[in-house]
């Protein structure tokens, strides 16, 4: 590739990820704020440890709503304009769970009807995650050549892992040498608000980038598809990537399940036991689970900064990797070691033994999930579904994995409160399955263009 070709695919991919990187801020903010949520309404309106689970994870029910609608999204406004308005709904979010209690309110006077409004507007966050979590690398994934697309889309997954990281920064930042009456007064509220910066700056560069080339032809506008494409490509390959693309929308009708249930169904297990696993445990709750270990507030805080670093460094290897080694042999690695990892951490917690050995196993827990699974499988997702479904497959499975994302997180807390042991055996015993399903099930993807993947895909999956 030209470097001038280079350079533009480059660019575009980095606004697109900026996508991610909000979607990983959005989810893991609520790891500083939960024990101070935990106080300012749980503990004054003497509410259960449910309610607080499900408070910490109402963003997952707009994540659900984000996944379904993208479908219908990006194949009507496109993938560009999806993705602004989840820009739109990151900015909303981060002012109103800020301050809940603007225009009905009184600060500092919780009740239930404040709870109920923080948890729309973290559901309104939710929503822009859901559609950013499934546009983003569907859009990287059509813009990319087929040659570097597997780096090009777990780069979306880098980003998710950095935002995760720098929200960890900031939030320790905030509560670093101040009292915890503080945090829990006005420090959760400065976690919240710092992802209106981001949000913004994302929704101002999606102005500069254009649409993707699938996506115009879908709808007719060859001419710019056209142009589009030999802006990546030099100018036989755009012709033949475009007669591709053209020759994939004529081929079959576009519904769901035109090209066989299996792809289907491999996309949505894909999705499930991305979560099944339990990584959002490990980062929605890792300050409470440092805390637990004996560590200080914002100690824990850093301790999770350490884990945050620990994903960069092992999501690098994926990128590094993915285009080389391969999709299939990536995702086995990666639960092996997470079967190591979490039945390590089940071992320690029913003899009760929680100290170092419980971070040494959340750390090759956590690596092997950002080596393999959580880059990975955003890679499939965005590449194994047909042109014309690819909208509507995308947002299903996408919507399955928030889903089981709700589900898992919701559930800890009172998991927990019957057997530590046993809910880090559940998350264990998952990660096995996660690696016979690869096995048996999924395909190898890697080097080829998303057309060729369609045809090979298709006439082997459907029945």
């Amino acid at each position: 590739m030209k470097k001038h070709k280079r350079l533009f695919i480059s660019l575009v991919t980095l606004v697109a990820t900026l996508g991610g990187l909000l979607f990983g801020y959005d989810t893991a903010v609520i790891s500083g704020a939960e024990g101070s949520l935990q106080n300012y309404f749980a503990e004054n309106l003497n509410l259960s440890s449910l309610v607080h689970g499900i408070t910490v994870s109402s963003a997952l029910i707009g994540c659900i709503i984000g996944g379904f609608l993208s479908g219908f999204l990006s194949n009507r406004i496109g993938r560009k304009y999806s993705l602004m308005l989840a820009a739109v709904l990151f900015l909303l979010s981060a002012l109103g769970s800020a301050y809940p209690e603007f225009l009905f309110f009184s600060k500092g006077d919780p009740t239930l009807s404040l709870l109920v409004t923080f948890n729309i507007y973290r559901i309104i966050g939710g929503v822009g995650v859901g559609l950013a979590s499934a546009v983003a690398p569907m859009y990287i994934g059509e813009m990319a050549p087929p040659e570097i697309r597997g780096r090009l889309v777990s780069l979306n997954q880098f980003a998710i892992i950095f935002g995760m990281l720098v929200v960890y920064f900031v939030n320790w930042g905030i509560a670093r040498g101040q009292s915890a009456e503080w945090i829990n007064d006005v420090g959760w509220r400065y976690m919240f608000l710092s992802e209106a910066i981001p949000a913004a700056l994302f929704l101002v560069l999606l102005f500069a980038v254009p649409e993707t080339p699938r996506y115009l032809v879908l709808k007719n506008q060859d001419e710019k598809a056209r142009n589009i494409l030999s802006k990546i490509y030099d100018q036989t390959m755009a012709k033949a990537t475009m007669y591709e693309i053209k020759k994939s929308f004529d081929a079959e009708k576009g519904r769901l399940f035109s090209f066989g249930k299996k792809i289907i169904v491999i996309g949505i297990l894909l999705s499930v036991f991305q979560q099944f696993v339990g990584i959002n445990v490990a980062l929605y709750y890792a300050p409470r689970i440092f805390e637990s270990m004996g560590a200080a507030r914002d100690a824990s805080m850093f301790q999770t900064i350490i884990m945050g670093l620990v994903n960069v460094i092992f999501t690098l290897i994926a990128i590094m990797t993915v285009d080389k080694f391969g999709r299939k042999p990536l995702l086995i690695i990666g639960s092996i070691g997470m079967t190591i990892g979490m039945f390590g951490v089940a071992g320690l917690a029913f003899f009760n033994m929680i100290g170092i050995g419980t971070l040494i196993f959340i750390i090759i827990y956590t690596a092997s999930f950002m080596m393999s699974w959580g880059p990975v499988v955003w890679v499939l997702i965005a590449e194994i579904f047909p042109n014309k479904i690819r909208g509507q497959a995308v947002a299903l499975a996408v919507a399955a994995q928030w889903a089981a994302n709700y589900f898992i997180s919701s559930t800890y807390p009172s998991m927990m409160e019957y057997s530590g042991g046993l809910t880090y055996s559940f998350y264990g015993l998952m990660s096995v399955l996660s690696a016979i399903f690869v096995w048996r099930m999924v395909p190898e993807t890697k080097g080829r263009s998303l057309e060729e993947l369609e045809m090979v895909l298709t006439n082997s999956n459907k029945n």
